[in-house]
């Protein structure tokens, strides 16, 4: 599943879902690196 994460202030990353972790930040894969961080939220 693709996912959204914040990572800064203007930083945003897409990729494959890792795992969430218990905080509620998330991990996503891309490529061979790992990104974690805030996931964002779809609008209503």
């Amino acid at each position: 599943m693709l996912r959204t994460i914040i990572l800064g202030s203007c930083v945003s990353v897409q990729g494959l879902l890792e795992k969430t972790l218990p905080d509620g930040r998330v991990s996503v894969r891309v490529g061979d690196r790992i990104y974690t961080g805030q996931p964002v939220h779809a609008a209503a």
